[in-house]
């Protein structure tokens, strides 16, 4: 088999034997994508590609200004590709393998305040159709904390109004339960009322539960563009996305007294280390207020 084959083979071993989303499959086929770019302007091929070639890859990245972070997911997609190659018995040795991940700077995530929170939630216009789904989108999003792509994955069915619920697909296709709040669950119910006047259109989706104005599946894109849409709205005046709701969502719970094994769940993060980020934002918040409040701080 040609080389210039193994990335395609790779992919639908991910797609196929590990069940990975559509998100996380377009990431690692660009990642090899650029590699093999950058690899062939080097004159060389993915069977002449040693560790003195990553580690060029690597200063390369560096260069261009990519964050530690990027660079070690870029590092991670090649050391997973070229131990495929060695299983299928392409390659020999993995020249990843030896090469350790960039130390990962710790940024503190984004996140509102509750009171930016509700002027956010409130900025869409319940008097039109986009806006009491708008509504009830960012009403989910915080009132649950799950991903923009889990959101727009979401089917009808996937909402269950008497349980007060919604069952959500994260990454690894991996299920799980999220109670929904009482303003959420409210919106979800206006949005299913007006919803129906979309099913006129010729490719209306009756399985989707958010829909754009043609009838079809909202997309990630579209979310951000609505969020985008309701910032300027508000005047907020800072950068946020779907995930900082997300973050918003975990912080304001610990802030409330929720357990961080709680919150794991809920966020469905596989391991507690992930979680406990949030922790330094918690903590440092309740160190602020010792050295406001106590008279010998």
């Amino acid at each position: 088999m040609r080389s210039t084959n193994w990335i395609g083979e790779f992919i639908e071993h991910l797609q196929y034997a590990k069940d990975y989303s559509d998100e996380t499959l377009r990431a690692y086929g660009q990642d090899l994508e650029e590699f093999l770019h950058f690899a062939k302007e080097d004159g060389k091929g993915l069977r002449q590609v040693d560790i003195l070639s990553i580690r060029k890859y690597l200063a390369h990245l560096y260069e261009r200004g990519l964050s530690k972070s990027s660079i070690g997911r870029k590092l991670a997609s090649l050391r997973s590709f070229f131990r495929f190659a060695v299983t299928k018995g392409y390659l020999k040795h993995n020249p990843a393998l030896s090469i350790r991940t960039p130390k990962r700077e710790k940024k503190l995530p984004r996140f509102l305040s509750e009171e930016e929170t509700v002027r956010l939630i409130e900025a869409p216009d319940p008097a039109t159709l986009p806006g009491i789904r708008d509504r009830a989108i960012l009403e989910l999003l915080y009132s649950t904390g799950m991903r923009v792509s889990e959101l727009v994955g979401l089917n009808d069915s996937d909402f269950h109004l008497l349980a007060d619920s919604v069952i959500v697909r994260g990454k690894g296709k991996k299920e799980r339960m999220l109670p929904v709040g009482s303003y959420a669950s409210s919106a979800l119910n206006r949005w299913q009322e007006v919803k129906k006047e979309l099913r006129k259109r010729p490719h209306f989706d009756d399985k989707a539960l958010f829909l754009n104005l043609r009838g079809t599946r909202l997309s990630s894109r579209s979310v951000r563009r609505i969020l985008r849409k309701c910032l300027l709205k508000t005047g907020l005046g800072r950068k946020v996305t779907p995930h900082t709701l997300r973050h918003t969502f975990a912080t304001h719970l610990l802030d409330r007294g929720a357990d961080l094994r709680s919150v794991q769940e809920l966020l469905g993060h596989a391991n507690l280390s992930t979680t406990q980020i949030y922790t330094h934002i918690t903590t440092r918040r309740l160190k602020e207020s010792y050295d406001r409040a106590h008279p010998r701080a």
